[in-house]
């Protein structure tokens, strides 16, 4: 593939020329419109006086974040700080602070969108490439939008699993000697989409996740299943065999430790695509920082940064990567049976009981 070697129009209108901010002054971005160039000349100036945005959930290993705010240091001067939790704990945070904000910007997972949007903890705005973004993978008021994609993958530590045990589907998992690991389920997205991928491979849906949980619950009957968390730390120490991750993540995490040491595959018989979206603060303190940070975040530039970092960005479709990105990623063919949450209302009811569930059919059979 060829390298990106143009901007679109829309994103170079990001470079902000100090003269054109002097004379947009006070001009104001309206968040139910999708900005112009000077609109968002208007934000940039807006965003440097306030000088910082603080995130939640958006670490500088996931997804190549730490390019993006980078970028946004560079080039605007916005300082950064970023505490990481999980996309539950991301909106009961805004919601608890309130008007005592301390976080502007957070990344959660596809389902806790509309759920921060129903908190009231959010605001809108509809970066300049917002008819870019597919209907689906965004809310119709600029409240939430995904930034990137990723699907459900199985990472494997070559050392600890021998060859002819390594899972290449969701039913080679009940077979095997190792341990496998998927994290906080019930509290981040990425765990809870292991357990939808998981019951889409057994024949459960969006509102019937017991066809997954059973996976583990069995797995725990063994005593497989370990309670490690997948982290970077734990797979580079050995402590984690095999590991439910997003594909993002394992691949970034497989290459930074030793590629030749992981495996990564996409589960054979199903796996579940999903995305982060950005959510933005009702009672952000810098609220134009978190704005342009989300219209970076959706630019050309932006995109590719997610790119870097293993994430498929949700513009994918408007946009050519450069071959060594693409060949860090996984060949198309190991995606043909994952698929989009479809049942939305299922999902979101199911994410919701899934604590619960997780302590009474999975781990009462921990041993």
């Amino acid at each position: 593939m060829k390298s990106i070697t143009n901007i679109s129009s829309r994103t170079a209108g990001l470079v902000a020329s100090a003269f054109m901010a002097a004379l947009l002054g006070s001009a104001t971005v309206n968040a139910a419109d999708v900005p112009d160039a000077a609109a968002v000349e208007a934000l940039v100036k807006s965003a440097q006086a306030e000088g910082r945005v603080d995130s939640v959930g958006m670490p500088d290993s996931w997804a190549n974040w730490k390019d993006t705010w980078a970028d946004l240091e560079s080039k605007y001067s916005l300082a950064h700080s970023d505490t990481d939790m999980s996309s539950a704990e991301e909106v009961a945070k805004f919601k608890a602070e309130g008007d005592n904000a301390t976080a502007d910007i957070g990344d959660v997972g596809f389902a806790f969108g509309p759920i921060a949007v129903k908190q009231g903890v959010t605001q809108a705005y509809k970066p300049s490439t917002w008819d870019e973004i597919p209907d689906w993978a965004k809310d119709k008021d600029g409240e939430w939008m995904l930034g990137y994609t990723g699907t459900i993958a199985f990472m494997i530590n070559k050392k600890l699993v021998s060859e002819d045990q390594r899972p290449t589907s969701f039913a080679d998992l009940a077979k095997g000697d190792y341990n496998v690991s998927v994290g906080a389920v019930g509290k981040a997205s990425q765990a809870n989409n292991a357990i939808l991928a998981a019951a889409f491979a057994n024949g459960g849906k969006e509102s019937d996740l017991t066809p997954g949980l059973e996976v583990f619950a069995e797995l725990a009957r063994q005593g497989r299943l370990s309670l490690a968390e997948p982290t970077i730390a734990n797979l580079e120490k050995g402590e984690v065999e095999v590991a439910l991750l997003w594909d993002f993540n394992a691949l970034n995490y497989r290459d930074q430790i030793d590629r030749d040491n992981f495996e990564v595959v996409i589960p054979s018989d199903a796996s579940v695509t999903s995305g982060y979206a950005t959510i933005i603060n009702k009672h952000a303190a810098h609220p134009n920082a978190a704005k342009l940070a989300r219209e970076y975040i959706l630019s050309d530039a932006g995109q590719l940064n997610l790119a870097k970092g293993y994430a498929r960005p949700i513009r994918a479709e408007h946009l050519t990567l450069p071959e060594e990105i693409a060949a860090k990623l996984l060949p198309n063919e190991q995606y043909a049976n994952a698929r989009p949450v479809q049942d939305f209302a299922g999902w979101e009811a199911s994410a919701s009981q899934l604590p619960r569930q997780w302590q009474s059919q999975v781990l009462i059979h921990q041993q």
